[in-house]
């Protein structure tokens, strides 16, 4: 498979032109990448008006994926959530109805941020079990809703954190019994397409989803798609880059857009092979594991995650320990650790890891349990909460007070109340479980004395 970008960087490259345009590096290595860190030049194409190199390049995605249209992003599936949401509001506009999303309450911060810059109304799905990160969604009582209220969309994270799937294939289902769009937010499931079989979202029914590359597949960091499936109403693709392009720099990285552009030519060759390899090694580690009496959770195949405490030990401080002996994770908490593989792990990277957790003592476990996620009112819509002033305020002067910003850090960067929500006794526990001291309310507005 063709890589035109990656070809063309490279080409420039070896031309040693005196650089008269952007960047100011002109090319210069100060960090090792600057020779091929370019702008849009003469023959560069432009991202969201491609026509040339660009175009080219993603539609060897488009055919990789077997889409009606994938296209690339460099920031990050972040930038693809906000266009998605535009899109589906779009789309409710083409059929004369106001945009309402019914949502699993799980979702990346950045679907938060996109719901109050376009106004959208959303009705959030709440897990059955008590998981923040998680949302197991109770299927008959998603199916009343859908018979009893019109939803444009349904939008669910899949996998989650934690690497648990939902059920696509039934979910888009009972979208389609619904006339009702399904978006996915498959940040961390890029490579669930180059398994045999394939478990990526459009292939089980998503109508459109994102996928972050550089989270599981070798692509550098910022490097994302947005796919379209071929039975999606066709407004979808026909607006999908004015929808980025809202959203969007005008200044993508040719870097990252580069190694989206090489990423390409492995997904065509060696790496679904690596991945069913790397696969086979985390299933085998999963059971040794479980074997020495670890406690794992989710079902996403390159990903283990560690339910701690049955073990004995908080998930940070099993960080730390693995930490000591030149392991970092990808996420802890007080319950888990996430541990996530890749086409790049190595077997002797999975034998240290595995040499490491074996060799702890088993403890009695740790019956702290997480406080539940709250179910808190709103007062205000996301969008009014957070574009009116706001104030910090300590967790011991928050109870009845509107959430603001929902003030999580990325990992996981999952809201544990939304915008505009009052902040209730439960709320307050939560926040304090995972180490925050305060949080941005709302700032009240003091009566005039006139």
């Amino acid at each position: 498979m063709k890589t035109p970008i990656l070809d063309f960087v490279k080409a420039y490259r070896k031309k040693n032109a005196v650089r008269l345009h952007m960047p100011g590096h002109k090319g210069k290595m100060h960090l090792g990448a600057e020779p091929m860190d370019i702008t849009e030049i003469a023959g560069a194409d432009e991202l969201y008006h491609a026509s040339g190199i660009i175009r080219e390049s993603e539609q060897n995605a488009t055919a990789l994926f077997g889409t009606a249209q994938t296209l690339y992003s460099t920031e990050g599936s972040s930038l693809c959530i906000r266009a998605m949401l535009l899109l589906i509001q779009r789309l409710a506009a083409s059929r004369g109805e106001k945009p309402r999303i019914l949502a699993a309450r799980n979702a990346h911060k950045s679907f938060l941020s996109a719901l109050a810059l376009l106004d959208i109304e959303v009705e959030w799905l709440f897990s059955k079990g008590d998981s923040l990160l998680s949302c197991e969604l109770n299927l008959e009582e998603l199916e009343q809703k859908l018979s009893e209220q019109k939803f444009t969309a349904l939008y669910v994270t899949s996998p989650d954190y934690l690497g648990n799937r939902a059920d696509i294939a039934h979910l888009s289902a009972l979208c389609r019994k619904h006339s009702t769009l399904l978006a996915v937010d498959n940040a961390h499931g890029a490579y669930l397409k180059f398994l045999q079989p394939s478990l990526h979202p459009i292939d089980l029914g998503a109508d459109i989803c994102c996928d972050s590359a550089h989270k599981t597949l070798p692509t550098l960091t910022g490097g994302a798609y947005l796919h379209i499936a071929k039975n999606a109403d066709p407004l979808l693709a026909k607006e999908a880059k004015s929808a980025l392009a809202l959203f969007a720099s005008t200044s993508p990285s040719y870097l990252t857009l580069a190694s989206l552009d090489l990423t390409n030519r492995l997904l065509a060759t060696t790496l679904p092979k690596k991945l069913s390899v790397v696969a086979a090694r985390a299933d085998k580690l999963g059971q040794a594991l479980k074997d020495k009496g670890f406690l794992l959770i989710g079902d996403e195949p390159i990903k283990l995650t560690l339910a701690t405490k049955s073990y004995g030990y908080r998930g940070d401080e099993l960080a730390r320990i693995l930490e000591k002996h030149g392991i970092v994770c990808e996420f802890c908490d007080p319950d888990f650790v996430v541990l996530m593989l890749s086409s790049d792990t190595t077997a002797k990277d999975v034998k240290r890891l595995k040499k490491t957790l074996t060799a702890l003592p088993k403890r009695p476990p740790i019956c702290e349990a997480p406080p539940a996620a709250p179910r808190s009112v709103a007062a205000l819509s996301p969008r009014e909460a957070m574009l009116t002033a706001s104030e910090q305020t300590p967790l011991d002067k928050a109870v009845g007070k509107i959430l603001a910003s929902p003030s999580v850090g990325c990992p996981p960067a999952i809201p544990i109340l939304i915008s505009g929500e009052i902040i209730s006794a439960e709320a307050v526990k939560c926040f304090a479980y995972y180490g925050m001291e305060s949080c941005l309310t709302v700032k009240e507005q003091k009566e005039s004395s006139l």
